[in-house]
């Protein structure tokens, strides 16, 4: 593979923060456009003039978007210098939140979404390869841990500013995310190395899609995230009724970002320590009970109860999606180690589907007549499918081990 670097990249085995610190910026804006909305749901609805569950599909179509583009703006722009790649996804994703922030109705709101999908999901393709391609193989995990870790602390500082911004206006989180972004963009510019790639075809991108372990390990991705977005979306509906505050909702989402990182942060740990598979295991398994737990609680327990095990269901929910990132990667790799780059361009498009499947699932639910509390029956029926899923990955991948005998 050709590369070109700029001065400042980095040589041989040493390693510098300081290139990635405008891409982890530029992660930070995309954390904040995904995951405010899910608090704001009822604004937009009132602003635009639609239901709630409508005002939900504008995540759905930003994430159903980015799992189809991704691959394949991916593919048509492999071949271009990176920085040049980053800064234009970049600049489309700032400009489709602008749409966003001043749309007059609905469908100019819906089409602001597309557009910042398109920059995004090309975004995250781009970033990937650039931070593996300028890092050396033995600092790989921390630089990505890094680039990414901007996402992570969205979810717990970004977010809960936008919704205080959004107190006022819902529009303003997104001239937030733009703001951020454009900060983002114009460092990269100014203090990115250039760096070219080898390019690449999209039946090479998609030629692990061949291995039939491979689509079952990523539909595992999806699903983890389909049962995630089932509620997240709606979190404001599921648990406004207990705490009617704005401020109480914005202290919980807080309270989520926080337990993301913390899940994030501890199932690292356990990976290096214990094998990926035992650990998503029990992650799995965790959030299929919390579901089920926090389902019931919410439904039959008196207010004060359903409104403590509500935060307790929510946090866990933040634990074991933040928690489940890191092995499931990590699996994913060991079943391709000689595509592990393609394989991960592959999961971040099984993480869009999963994200618009569940926000496009949670709505249809409701349209349908559920409640809100209904909707953690519909994510357990996923983490159930999921889980089993994951289990027959497990047992094909050990049937698939050479038996050593003596």
């Amino acid at each position: 593979m050709t590369q070109t670097r700029a001065a400042g990249a980095v040589e041989g085995g040493s390693f510098s923060y300081r290139p990635l610190i405008w891409l982890a910026v530029a992660t930070f804006s995309m954390g904040i456009d995904g995951y405010v909305l899910a608090g704001l749901l009822p604004q937009i609805a009132g602003d635009l003039d639609v239901t709630a569950a409508a005002a939900g599909q504008l995540m759905s179509v930003f994430a159903f978007t980015a799992a189809l583009a991704g691959p394949v703006l991916g593919t048509l722009t492999s071949r271009w210098e990176r920085r040049t790649t980053i800064a234009l996804a970049l600049g489309v994703f700032v400009l489709g939140n602008l749409v966003v922030g001043i749309a007059t109705n609905y469908p100019i709101a819906l089409s602001g979404r597309v557009i910042a999908a398109l920059g995004g999901s090309l975004l995250n393709a781009a970033v990937t390869g650039y931070v593996i391609a300028l890092t050396p193989v033995e600092h790989h995990g921390k630089a990505l841990s890094f680039v990414l870790g901007g996402w992570m602390t969205a979810t717990a500082l970004g977010v809960p500013v936008g919704l205080l911004l959004g107190q006022s206006s819902w529009r303003f989180p997104m001239i937030l995310v733009a703001v951020v972004g454009t900060i983002a963009l114009i460092g990269i510019l100014l203090g990115l190395p250039r760096l070219h790639l080898a390019g690449g075809t999209l039946v090479e991108r998609l030629r692990p899609l061949g291995r039939p372990r491979l689509v079952a390990g990523l539909l595992v991705t999806t699903g983890i995230l389909c049962s995630s977005y089932a509620c997240f979306t709606y979190a404001t509906l599921i648990l406004g009724p207990h705490f009617h505050a704005g401020w109480a909702i914005i202290v919980i989402m807080f309270g989520y970002g926080v337990a993301s990182m913390a899940g994030n942060a501890v199932t690292g740990r356990l990976v290096d320590k214990f094998s990926a598979i035992r650990v998503l295991t029990i992650v799995l398994i965790g959030l299929l009970l919390n579901a089920v737990l926090g389902m019931i609680a919410l439904m039959l327990a008196p207010a004060v109860v359903a409104a403590v095990w509500g935060l307790i269901w929510f946090f866990g929910a933040g634990v074991g999606n933040g928690g489940a990132a890191v092995p499931q990667q990590a699996r994913l790799a060991a079943l391709a180690p000689d595509s592990a780059a393609i394989v991960m361009a592959l999961n971040g498009s099984a993480i869009s589907l999963g994200s618009a499947l569940g926000s496009g699932l949670g709505g249809v639910a409701l349209t349908a007549g559920s409640s809100a509390n209904g909707l953690l029956g519909v994510s357990a029926t996923i983490l159930a499918v999921t889980v089993g899923l994951h289990l027959l990955v497990v047992r094909a991948s050990r049937s698939a081990e050479p038996i050593i005998r003596s």
